[in-house]
């Protein structure tokens, strides 16, 4: 097939996904497009099994000849592409056992509320501020990227803000309404996470998005950003609240942890967790944990009793705090989710149980 007809291929596997309501698409050597529904993996049987040379062509189809090369080089390649007006998607292009493969999640145009995703009202408090550091946190494909964009896109139907974003690659696509919206590709806009984050502060920016904080660089000038009145949020694939502030303290030297521990003891303003759990009728439907940074939580930080967090978030829930168990509980008792998951996704079992 000429590389036009790859590109009608791809189109038309693009087009099953969008359709499906399926959230990602894989492509191997050895084996038919696979679609990912609801958390499970299904094989389109319609289609033939791909070769060597077909997954080769949709990369060719998928990103210009200079990335692929760059991807030849390296052996790994983040790019995302757009698919006609419906939808964008972020990909991943890698090899194993000397054949690329190709994973693309569908990103749709338009933005979801939080209402629409069915989470808490209270993280449009966090969008409202005007400084500190937001975590949302949770394994891959727990719908972090899509939460952000629906806070991120509240700040930009409510205030006129400079929000600033550095993505690896860019997946929502913001339609600038009150707000300005400058969005960074890290390789095509700036070389790195760190370079736009030391760059970014002379760019009069209030609200700022790193995409992946990847080092104890970036986690450093992502807090001091939001130390110096900046409001910024970012993501680690982080489990909850109590592992987040932990991962980022042991991400540093020992000699430097006592001040990353009071800058984010300072600096926090909250850590969501999120997860998307089957739905009994069809679907996902996400169980969360909220942490809300207080002084109480400050001082755990500071004085290296982040165990005790857990504890914070149970015995908090007229402050808002919102417990994971608690909210798998309820999930359960509204006959949303079934008993099994609930367990399956719980943080603790043992606490699970008392409450059901």
């Amino acid at each position: 097939m000429s590389i036009q007809d790859y590109k009608v291929e791809l189109e038309e596997l693009l087009g099953t996904v969008v359709k499906e309501g399926a959230s990602d698409l894989h492509l191997s050597d050895g084996r038919q497009p696979m679609l990912r529904i609801n958390g499970s993996l299904i094989p389109l049987i319609k289609k033939s099994v791909l070769k060597k040379e077909d997954t080769d062509a949709f990369l060719s189809v998928l990103v210009p000849s200079e990335k692929k090369k760059r991807f030849l080089e390296t052996k790994e390649l983040d790019f995302s592409y757009s698919f006609e007006d419906s939808a964008r998607f972020r990909g991943n292009a890698f090899f194993q056992q000397g054949k690329v493969s190709i994973a693309l999640r569908l990103i749709t145009k338009k933005i979801p509320t939080l209402a629409e995703l069915h989470l808490p009202e209270i993280l449009s408090d966090f969008t409202r501020k005007k400084q500190g550091f937001f975590l949302l946190v949770g394994p891959v494909g727990q719908g972090k990227s899509t939460t952000l964009a629906s806070m991120l896109n509240l700040i930009n139907e409510e205030r006129a803000e400079h929000i600033i974003t550095i993505e690896d690659p860019i997946e929502y696509q913001y339609e600038p309404k009150k707000s300005i919206i400058d969005q960074r590709e890290v390789g095509l806009d700036t070389n790195d996470f760190y370079s736009a984050l030391i760059s970014v502060l002379r760019e009069d920016v209030n609200v700022l998005l790193v995409g992946e904080m990847r080092n104890p660089e970036t986690m450093a000038a992502a807090v001091t950003a939001a130390e110096t009145g900046h409001l910024v949020f970012s993501t680690l694939h982080t489990n909850n609240a109590a592992q987040t502030i932990d991962r980022i303290i042991d991400s540093f030297p020992s000699t430097q942890q006592d001040q990353i521990r009071i800058q984010l003891a300072a600096s926090l303003i909250g850590v969501f967790s999120q997860r998307l759990i089957p739905r009994i009728s069809g679907g996902r439907v996400p169980a969360f944990e909220l942490l809300i940074s207080n002084s109480a939580v400050a001082n755990l930080i500071r004085e290296k009793r982040v165990h005790e967090i857990n504890t914070v978030i149970e015995t908090s829930s007229e402050q808002g705090m919102i417990d994971m168990n608690r909210c798998l509980a309820d999930l359960v008792r509204s006959g949303e989710i079934s008993i099994e998951n609930a367990y399956r996704y719980a943080f603790n079992p043992k606490m699970l149980e008392r409450l059901i």
